[in-house]
């Protein structure tokens, strides 16, 4: 361990070694790196596993009754060293029993009695289940171990009513319902905490295992269902003009009504059987979903997301036409926003076949579709889309713990989000937006909570902590680190940290390490100051002399954060010099630095500005001529 942990670490990054600074590791985390699961070269380490199940699942909606049942089988197969005695379920939408825990107060309508298993079976052995008390993950005792390289075959019957009230899944209107979490699933065990038993409490979002997927969605007829992975039998459940339609959209860049509203009310989208059966398969991904309605418009496009090869990926929505004004334009928004994220940050093809926005009430993010509401703002609703759909490569492509660590996906969100808003609308409207909805409130808010340690559990801290570090302070660490390093060179080492971890389990020190070996430097400081402080963002401008041709002045860190800025010097004639510096500046002294400003003219003002990092005392951050 000491050979692993010393202050004196020597990482060895492609050809060159430096001197690490050890960053702080809970001890779980110190024991997956000793027990070579992980690396700290930044791979995964020789011993890595991750469990995997196989789903095949049919799911019916019952239109009438708001009731959803399955039956479901898992292949589950452990690929850990470890003897399983037990399984952890989980069940998300158990979080609408009245005795569940919650993070915040529900109305009436978001109760119901929850899930009800009807039959439990493992490799054929029945199983008693009493589910009527379960929470959100529950413990199934097996009766025979399941040991290390082996597989277990688990069928489960059940059902659950639709919560009236929706939130991340639900009844959207009398009509439309989104169906996420929908099924019973095994928790994820891993390396370094064994069964993720954490509850769901509505805030903390997901985190689960890459699986595979076969899947049935049993619907009445006219209702059109969308969801998650390859739509299978088109032909089936569609009338001819409608699936001739939807395969026209998989191949153009414009826009094409797939189903109107009189199409739908007329009885001309669906095959005309009581019930269609709607067939879907995806594998490697970390949850399926899916939506259904009788009177949703259906509209469609494609983008071509890889140059190299061709390949295109479907963008789709579905909204009520004569309250979803903002989705008029939502399949454009997705087209751009697929071909944007492909080409441009992350800069990695978009990896599913399409995208789906579906108008309800989340603002959330599934695999392969957004639950989006509508605002009657067509600026803000494509922000909106284009974070949800940025989502995609984090957490799914990527396989983050959300639950643990909110701002591994949530701030990269954050940063798309406000990147792609700079080539859509300009560079001044996204600072002005990042600063009004992801900074203002934190900088200007001085309690503790707002100043906790980015790396803390997101599932530990408070509602104001938890929104600040998984969105504003870590995307701020993300947008610090591309100023200081450079695009070529953050870019190389994002790519490298997605490609060495997408589809599997990585956590921060994964990120860290990787991030230090793709850009070939020693970037714990970095992280140190940004992850594991109480830091916040104030500079100060103090023991300013200005004689001829020259200015001196001290910087002062007062927060700690190592943020990038520019020093801006205006002379009498109201002639402004722009200097920028990057965090690179605070790599040798966190608390301040001396700046001297050679100029011949005759100096007004002198004023730090970091834009985006926004400070908490601007007052001292200008200093005038007298």
């Amino acid at each position: 361990m000491k050979k692993l942990f010393t202050i004196a670490l020597l990482l060895c990054l492609g050809d060159y070694v430096v001197s690490a600074q050890e960053l702080y590791m809970p001890r779980n985390i110190k024991a997956a790196y000793n027990k070579g699961t992980r690396s700290m070269n930044g791979q995964p380490g020789p011993n890595y596993w991750q469990n995997h199940g196989k789903y095949n699942m049919d799911i019916k909606v019952d239109a009438e009754t708001k009731i959803v049942s399955g039956q479901e089988e898992i292949v589950y197969s452990n690929n850990s060293n470890d003897t399983l005695k037990t399984l952890a379920i989980r069940f998300v939408n158990n979080l609408h029993k009245p005795a569940s825990p919650r993070g915040g107060s529900v109305g009436e309508d978001f109760l119901s009695s929850g899930l009800h298993i009807s039959s439990f079976a493992v490799d054929g052995d029945s199983y008693k289940i009493d589910s009527k008390d379960w929470g959100t993950v529950e413990s199934v005792k097996l009766k025979k171990p399941l040991n290390p390289k082996s597989k277990i075959t688990v069928k489960i019957d059940w059902d659950y009513p639709l919560s009236k009230q929706s939130g991340r899944e639900g009844q959207i209107d009398p009509n439309s319902f989104f169906v996420a979490y929908s099924y019973p699933r095994i928790s994820v065990y891993d390396d370094y905490n064994g069964w993720d038993r954490i509850p769901h409490t509505d805030r903390a979002e997901f985190y689960n295992d890459f699986n595979d997927y076969v899947f049935s969605v049993k619907a009445p007829k006219d209702y059109v269902v969308y969801a998650t992975g390859d739509f299978l039998n088109p032909e089936e459940v569609l009338q001819p003009e409608i699936a001739a339609r939807l395969k026209k959209s998989l191949l153009t860049d414009e826009v094409v009504h797939i189903a109107t509203e009189d199409e739908l009310k007329n009885g001309k989208v669906t095959t005309q059987k009581d019930w269609n059966t709607w067939k879907f398969k995806v594998d490697h991904i970390t949850d399926v979903t899916f939506a259904l309605s009788n009177h949703y418009v259906w509209d469609g496009g494609s983008v071509v997301v890889d140059a190299k090869t061709g390949r295109r990926a479907s963008a789709q929505a579905a909204y009520n036409a004569s309250t979803g004004q903002d989705f008029l334009n939502s399949v454009k928004y997705n087209i751009n926003a697929l071909s944007w994220f492909s080409n441009n940050w992350p800069g990695i093809p978009y990896p599913y076949v399409k995208t789906i926005a579906f108008q309800g009430f989340a603002d959330m993010e599934y695999p392969m579709m957004v639950n989006d509401s509508n605002f009657g703002d067509p600026v803000f609703a494509q922000l909106v889309q284009d974070h949800e759909v940025a989502h995609t490569y984090f957490p799914f492509y990527m396989g983050i713990n959300e639950t643990r660590y909110a701002y591994m996906d949530e701030g990269w969100a954050t940063t798309f989000e406000y990147l792609i808003g700079i080539a859509e609308h300009g560079k001044k409207a996204a600072d002005d937006f990042y600063k009004k909805f992801r900074v203002q409130s934190y900088i200007n808010d001085k309690s503790t909570e707002e100043d906790q340690p980015v790396i803390s559990m997101s599932d530990q801290v408070s509602g104001a902590g938890y929104g600040n570090n998984s969105y504003g302070k870590a995307s701020l660490s993300y947008l610090a680190l591309k100023d200081m390093l450079g695009d070529a060179t953050f870019k190389k080492a994002l790519h490298h940290y997605m490609n060495t971890w997408n589809g599997k389990h990585p956590i921060p020190w994964d990120y860290f390490n990787s991030m230090n070996a793709g850009s070939e430097q020693n970037l714990n400081w970095f992280f140190q100051n940004w992850f594991f402080t109480n830091n916040y963002i104030d500079l100060a401008i103090a023991k300013t002399q200005i004689t001829n041709g020259k200015a001196t002045f001290i910087i002062k860190n007062e927060g700690g954060f190592a943020i990038p800025f520019d020093i801006l010097v205006t002379d009498t004639d109201g002639k402004t010099e722009t200097i920028h510096k990057t965090p690179a500046v605070w790599k040798t002294n966190q608390k301040e630095m001396t700046m001297t400003v050679n100029t011949n003219r005759k100096i007004k003002s002198i004023k730090l500005d970091g834009g985006i990092f926004m400070d908490a005392t601007p007052s001292d951050n200008v200093y005038e001529v007298k």
